[in-house]
């Protein structure tokens, strides 16, 4: 249907398709090794022009999104970017929040701090190789050379180049000029003719380029997908002018899982065409992400949970919730394994969380999501809700299953975990963020909102004292209501966003301003919510007004605070750079199977250890050794065989769930190895 739409009104379509997947080789010694850390990225301080870079950066990866096609590089609607929905959101959204904590966002600092300590492991390395470091962002408001393929944007690609001349396309360079504040202060219209990240690596003499990335805490998402794949438009064009042929390898999808698993048809495919007519699949299992799994990043989550204890209640009485961002859509889900490694990543801190810890109630910590747009029952639409708090960014398919929100402990909202901690009788609550490695405005500001106001913002653990470091002016994050870029007036007068209504009888929450038979958007007041002194779960207007003193009705009467995330942690870098030499130096190893997760007992599987990375000798050979483990039945028992395949018919005593392994080991002595979890062998009967 969004397809459909979309014709009716996209008259350019953009011909150019994702370029073909680089060889991956591994580099020798003396070599010069390129290393690019992707970051989400934002900006430092808000000004319209940051703000209308980063949208631009934002929208200029889907080549099928009207921005793309309509705004990018046609100068009639450049000042259109910060007057649709979205750009007035963000607008009234950021002013709020880089007020509140002083103007400055620490999140570029911090990075900054995190690559340093990463270069300063790989400056003393005994590979006998030369690491260059840079980095680039998904968005980078006001540090433009940061995006992926600067000069990308500083040209018109695909058809639309050939139309210049008739409608006037042109390279972007919008510099404030139809704005009211335009136009912008030492705004350069040629700030696009730039050198990005993979440009000056490559001029340093970078044969090789490997990308790390903590973009959402290390897990897979197609914000580093796009920075990737801009990377490789850049690479691309290296290559011709220079021939020759520059590798890229992403540590933290080595085995190419995303590409492999982009949809083919139609040709040009991006979610915003809705599902594909032709998908290209490939199972998650066997193609694990090592950043995500890594025990030093589980550590650093886990002290950072420990840093939000209170002294003054015990372990057993403290409840942990484990909130992440899902998926912009559902259709994301056909090659992004986000939710997979999010749910990999909430596992380990779990587990070492109770280790740790072992006085917790393990039905304690639980993990949460944001909320979706959902059908309304009323007009038949799918469109944002007061129910999901009028958001849209919590898609949380598998990347294998239809199935939205995971099952178990992971498969709650944020506000039914917090309701069902409360229900515990919990008397302080932890809100880690696992996907986030780096402090901004949404540690700082975001969240605590969220948060606050479904349990109270009197309830926050620091409240009574206050935190006038991060909160200079007021010493706390909190705004009146959240979703403070609603439009404030109802029916001609000014809306009402005190829980329980306001005392001249204007009702809580305002009315619906859309249509019914239109879908409610963003700026419509009835999707705002106060920030109560102690919630809205547990509260009934209907019963009696709330009262700032204390909780009432079935309020939450306990404390919570937010973890404390790793962000310049020395041990950050370390990590980054341990995952950057394992790619240059070992060999890296994945599994597949023909894309089967179980057998009949009978047949035949054929399984595949395929490398990539490592070392280039002329003489590099490996060694494989296979091996199985069948749950609940003691330990590993190889199956010899040193060949990069194995074949295996199981028989019918052989019916079970197993675990499979393969041990590579190059010349060198450096060894790698790979399980895929729980393949079922069934009898087939």
């Amino acid at each position: 249907m969004v397809a459909k739409q979309c014709k009716k009104w996209c008259f350019l379509l953009l011909a150019f398709s994702l370029p073909l997947i680089l060889p991956v080789s591994a580099v020798s010694a003396g070599d010069t090794v390129g290393v690019i850390f992707v970051l989400h990225g934002g900006m430092d301080e808000y000004s319209p022009q940051n703000l209308w870079n980063s949208a631009v950066h934002m929208f200029s990866y889907d080549q099928n999104h009207p921005v793309y096609q309509m705004v990018i590089w046609n100068p009639l609607f450049w000042s259109a970017v910060l007057k649709i929905e979205s750009g007035v959101k963000f607008v009234r959204k950021y002013e709020f929040e880089y007020e509140r904590i002083g103007g400055l966002d620490p999140f570029h600092a911090l990075s900054d701090n995190q690559l340093a300590d990463m270069k300063a492991v790989l400056d003393n390395n005994t590979d006998g190789l030369t690491y260059e470091v840079d980095y680039a962002s998904w968005m980078s408001g006001d540090r433009v050379e940061h995006y992926a393929y600067p000069r990308f944007l500083n040209s018109v690609p695909g058809l639309f180049s050939g139309y210049r001349p008739l409608i006037g396309l042109s390279p972007s360079a919008y510099c404030g000029q139809q704005e009211e504040d335009g136009p912008w202060d030492d705004c350069d219209p040629q700030r696009y003719d730039v050198d990005g990240p993979v440009e000056r690596l490559l001029k340093k003499g970078a044969t090789r380029i490997i990308v790390v990335d903590l973009t959402v805490g290390g897990v897979r998402f197609y914000k580093t997908f796009d920075v990737v794949q801009m990377t490789r438009r850049a690479l691309a064009a290296w290559e011709k002018k220079n021939n020759v042929t520059v590798p890229l390898i992403w540590v933290n999808d080595y085995s190419n899982l995303m590409e492999d698993s982009y949809p083919l048809e139609p040709g040009n495919w991006t979610p915003f065409l809705g599902p594909p007519d032709k998908d290209s699949h490939k199972l998650v299992s066997g193609r694990p992400n090592p950043v995500a799994a890594d025990a030093d990043l589980t550590l650093l989550n886990v002290e950072g949970i420990e840093a939000a204890l209170s002294e003054g209640v015990a372990d057993n009485d403290t409840g942990f919730v484990l909130f992440n961002h899902g998926l912009f859509d559902a259709d994301r889900a056909f090659f992004d394994p986000k939710i997979d490694d999010t749910i990999v990543l909430n596992s380990n801190i779990k587990d070492l969380l109770l280790e740790r810890h072992p006085a917790i109630d393990p039905d304690n910590v639980i993990g949460a999501w944001g909320g979706i747009r959902e059908l309304n029952p009323e007009n038949g639409l799918v469109e944002r809700t007061r129910t999901m708090r009028g958001e849209a960014l919590a898609y949380t398919n598998y990347h294998e299953s239809d199935q939205d929100l995971p099952g178990d402990e992971w498969g709650y909202r944020y506000w039914e975990a917090l309701e069902y901690l409360k229900d515990r009788g919990v008397r302080h609550i932890v809100i880690a963020f696992p996907q986030v490695s780096t402090d901004s405005v949404l540690t700082f500001v975001e969240l605590y909102n969220q948060i606050g106001k479904e349990i109270g913002t009197k309830t926050w653990l620091r409240y009574g004292a206050g935190d006038f470091t991060t909160y200079p002016d007021v010493g706390h994050p909190f705004t009146d209501y959240w979703g403070n870029w609603v439009d404030t007036t109802c029916d001609g007068e000014d809306c009402c966003f005190e829980m329980g209504g306001c005392a001249d009888g204007r009702e809580y929450p305002p009315p619906r301003q859309e249509d019914l038979d239109r879908k409610r958007d963003d700026m419509d007041p009835s999707l705002a919510y106060d920030l109560s002194d102690y919630g809205h779960l547990g509260y009934d207007p209907a019963l009696g007004s709330p009262d700032p003193d204390k909780p009432v009705q079935d309020q939450y009467t306990g404390t919570w605070e937010l973890y404390t995330t790793p962000s310049d942690d020395p041990r950050v870098g370390k990590l980054l750079a341990k995952h950057v030499r394992n790619a240059a130096v070992k060999p890296l190893v994945y599994l597949t199977n023909g894309e089967v997760k179980s057998i009949a007992a009978g047949a035949t599987v054929t399984w595949k250890a395929t490398i990539t990375g490592g070392m280039k000798t002329a003489s590099k050979t490996y060694t494989y050794a296979w091996s199985l483990k069948r749950e609940g039945v003691g330990d590993w028992q190889s199956v010899g065989t040193d060949s990069a395949t194995w074949e295996w018919t199981p028989e019918a005593a052989d019916t079970g769930t197993y675990d499979v392994k393969c041990v590579v080991v190059d010349s060198d002595g450096y060894s790698a190895d790979i399980v895929w979890e729980s393949f079922s062998v069934s009898s087939g009967s």
